[in-house]
């Protein structure tokens, strides 16, 4: 299949774009390479040293004797250039990670929170748009989050894949149908998530494009077969209290002999996927399309759940790293249950990577083994959800002019 992974330099695109190009496909990376202009905001880059594009894709040529091409230009701006780019390509895929990942990094200022929006709505219903006039037979998959469906709020009900039968009541009257399950974004990078939910809903309706939309839970570990082959290939291991997910945090924490930082009471319960199953989980979707005129099949890309503070006493007894508890930023619950169902991952094949399978050491190991690349002083989250004084001026952590919202 001919593929295009937008956002292919990522934490989750590189190692995608590597399975698929390892597996014969034909693969052409999309991306800006905005992501390493944000390690320049932050003053944090990955723990583990990321090569230049060029540096990447020759060393896979080296190692694997495969191309994968490249196109440098932002798809949330660039219309015309990604429009010209699909119909050229012609893909039968087109893998969509195009969009700032981090909540914390969507909470920081004003000017994050419209930076977060702008690109990520804007990157998602371009890449719409453009299907709808260059390749209206192609398939999208899109990276989505369990975020969508908001944690706390379930009362016991396990979260479906994206449907839920319901009965509305109006007017003295009923009916009976299958709606998106309710959204509860919990921070501005949720909600473009869920916005996108509604792109997608009215793209497959009006135009009967084939979507697919994985609803992912947070993704642990670093490595896969293809990033082990060249350390030239190495993955993203982000750290940092923006973006650093917290499994991978935790573990980082304590190879460096940090203490594991737990926000509020740890009770927040999650759902986690390892890289290598994101990876199979995204090439097993691409392969398996929904019918032009089917609505958008959503499913939930995760293998298990767990509370925060579960998961630091795990670390903890591992590496015998030491427990901080500090004040949660974030405003959620203090404690939530989460039931999930991923029936279609499993229905794939797709044999989930768990805790318990060893998987945890190899982390804490590569983290090891870049701890000097460690800058201490970016490991606490500094972004808050709500001001602790609304009557103070708003925070002024001004975006690069690289990142800067377009004046209108």
């Amino acid at each position: 299949m001919k593929i295009v992974i937008l956002g292919g330099d990522g934490f989750c695109g590189w190692p995608t774009a590597l399975n698929f190009s390892a597996k014969g496909h034909d693969v052409t990376i999309v991306d800006s390479l905005v992501r390493r202009r944000i390690d320049e905001e932050l003053g944090a880059g990955s723990l583990t040293p990321i090569r230049s594009m060029e540096e990447r894709l020759a060393a896979w040529r080296e190692v694997e004797g495969a191309t994968i091409g490249f196109r440098q230009f932002d798809v949330a701006h660039d219309y015309e250039t990604l429009e010209a780019c699909l119909r050229e390509i012609g893909p039968d895929v087109i893998v969509h990670f195009a969009e700032q990942r981090a909540a914390p990094y969507s909470m920081k200022s004003p000017g994050h929170k419209r930076y977060t929006v702008d690109n990520n709505i804007n990157a998602t219903h371009a890449v719409l748009c453009a299907m709808v006039e260059a390749c209206p037979e192609a398939h999208l998959v899109h990276l989505g989050t369990m975020g969508v469906y908001g944690y706390g709020k379930t009362k016991g009900l396990t979260v479906p894949e994206g449907y839920i039968e319901a009965t509305l009541h109006s007017g003295g009257r009923s009916s009976d149908l299958d709606i998106l399950y309710p959204a509860d974004p919990g921070s501005i990078y949720h909600m473009t998530k869920t916005l996108d939910q509604l792109l997608f809903y009215f793209y497959a309706k009006n135009d009967r494009l084939r979507i697919t939309d994985l609803h992912q839970g947070i993704v642990w570990g670093t490595t896969t077969d293809q990033t082990d082959r060249d350390e030239r290939l190495i993955n993203r291991f982000d750290y940092d209290g923006d973006y650093g997910t917290v499994l991978n945090r935790f573990l980082m924490q304590a190879a460096i002999g940090h203490p594991l930082t737990v926000h509020g009471t740890g009770g927040q319960t999650r759902a986690f996927i390892h890289i290598r199953d994101t990876v199979r989980c995204i090439e097993k979707a691409a392969a398996t399309p929904p019918s032009r005129g089917e609505r958008v099949r959503i499913i939930n890309q995760m293998t298990e759940t767990h509370r925060v503070r579960d998961l630091a006493e795990l670390v903890s007894k591992m590496t015998g790293a030491p427990i901080e508890t500090l004040p949660n930023p974030r405003k959620e619950m203090a404690e939530n249950d989460l039931a999930v169902v991923n029936d279609t991952l499993i229905g794939l094949g797709v044999a989930p990577t768990k805790l318990s399978d060893g998987l945890l050491k190899e982390v804490v190991d590569v983290a090891r083994r870049y701890a000097g690349r460690c800058d201490r002083a970016k490991i606490p989250s500094v972004s808050r959800w709500v001001r602790e004084d609304p009557a103070a001026p708003a925070p002024q952590a001004a975006l690069p002019a690289a990142l800067a919202v377009p004046a209108k």
